[in-house]
């Protein structure tokens, strides 16, 4: 039996690796033992990419006193860091390409999928859980120099206290306990899919497996997969793209998945067909909240458009009942315009350049004017304005402009605007306190 200990700056906490091997690991179509994560060296070494064996140390932190939110951007020179509150640029991180942001799960990180690897870039703060209270600390901003090779790194889906990476590449899974994927001695599993796909997966709370199943060609199928079998699976789901955690239910998980005749829904360990009134009904960009059964997503009909789809209508769809409500804006939006606030509001930037912000039967609550009227383009790639939502905020961007304002969502008012020395493409915001927590 081999003895980990983690350490997070505060307390140790003791694990064996066999005990983690045994309750962890899952087969899919196979899956290796769970291991501590071979880590790349500094991007000042060799190739970030390649998992070499261990340079990497805990970064060092100070206790503070508080911490606030903090944005980062990604710009087509590397990685902005500022605090939203003040504007104030807290650490500009060069490292060219086309990065892709997602929040790593502790609150602290942020995940940039860059070509061939999940590269870990810490944002510098973190609250840690101390009995009825919280312990504040910083740490210097920057790339960690800790990579996860994922040939064509995809998803990045963080639920119920776990991290879960795709490679669409491979078609490999990577999984870890969201506190700590900052730590040199995190244990990794590994599990992968049948064919490589563009495809995504989660793990559930009750340590079973949620994974779509295709080839680069087609995929329509989805599963849930416990003790290395198949416990649920669909295959009515064309198209499948992007995923959303619902309110559970007394049962567990739900979840639901965007296909092009109508999302479907994992609630009480089987899959529930959502029920929409057009043939051609794409939502392939869903947001969930897990205090919510309520699911926003957009909404295209049109399998022919050129060059892209220009939707007015969102769905909100009621994982209860497998019904959409279907809110028509009177404005266009793209799928980097949607975003979940933190009491469950929908937040939808149209190109009219007013925030939406609705309620979970559709009421309009607040209809903001935050940036100038804008279009997406064609390429999905061009920067377009940006919405993320924390603690009570909105934060929007806006790439014609080169700005970034905050919306207080209670009130409806926007309460800064601050300028920015690059033009944002993607954003992730922080707070220091742990996303999607162990229920």
């Amino acid at each position: 039996m081999i003895l980990i200990l983690f350490y997070d700056g505060a307390m140790p906490r003791f694990h064996t690796l066999a005990t983690l091997t045994l309750t962890g690991c899952l087969a899919l179509s196979a899956c290796t033992s769970a291991t501590p994560v071979a880590v790349a060296p500094p991007p000042s070494g060799p190739t970030s990419a390649e998992g070499t064996p261990s340079e990497e140390v805990l970064r060092p932190q100070r206790e503070v006193r508080a911490v606030s939110p903090r944005v980062v951007l990604a710009h087509e020179g590397g990685l902005l860091t500022l605090d939203p509150a003040t504007g104030e640029q807290l650490a500009d991180t060069p490292h060219p390409g086309f990065l892709r942001l997602n929040n790593a799960g502790d609150g602290r990180h942020v995940f940039v999928s860059d070509g061939d690897a999940f590269r870990l870039f810490d944002a510098g703060i973190q609250a840690k859980g101390h009995g009825d209270h919280h312990h504040y600390y910083e740490s210097e901003i920057g790339l960690t120099g800790t990579a996860f090779d994922a040939p064509h790194a995809g998803h990045v889906v963080v639920h119920a206290g776990r991290t879960t990476l795709f490679a669409d590449g491979t078609g490999e899974i990577q999984v870890m306990d969201s506190r700590f994927v900052g730590d040199p001695l995190r244990v990794i599993e590994t599990h992968s899919t049948d064919a490589p796909h563009h495809g995504v997966a989660m793990e559930l709370s009750d340590g079973s497996m949620l994974t779509t199943q295709g080839t680069e060609e087609e995929r329509h199928t989805v599963q849930v997969l416990r003790d290395g079998a198949v416990a649920a699976e669909t295959t009515d789901c064309p198209g499948v793209h992007g995923e959303a955690a619902a309110a559970p239910t007394a049962s567990g998980d739900v979840v639901l998945l965007g296909c092009t005749n109508g999302p479907v829904v994992y609630r009480d360990a089987a899959w529930h067909k959502v029920t929409v009134p057009d043939a051609y009904a794409r939502s392939g960009n869903l947001f969930g909240h897990e205090a919510s059964p309520v699911v926003l997503g957009d909404y295209k009909t049109d399998p022919d458009a050129d060059p892209v789809e220009r939707p007015t209508r969102i769905a909100l769809i009621d994982t209860r009942t497998d019904l959409v409500n279907l809110v028509d804006l009177g404005s266009a939006y793209w799928f980097r315009s949607l975003a979940r606030g933190s009491a469950g509001e929908s937040l939808v930037l149209t190109y009219d350049g007013e925030l939406n912000v609705l309620a979970e039967d559709g009421t309009l609550l607040h209809e903001v004017p935050v940036i100038s009227p804008w279009e997406e383009k064609a390429d999905w790639q061009e920067p377009g304005p940006i919405v993320k939502a924390a603690g009570g905020f909105a934060y929007v961007t806006d790439a014609a402009a080169n700005t970034l304002s905050v919306v207080d969502l209670t009130s409806g008012q926007v309460t800064a605007t601050h300028p920015l020395p690059v033009t944002p493409v993607e954003m992730a915001v922080v707070t220091g306190h742990r996303e999607a927590p162990t229920p």
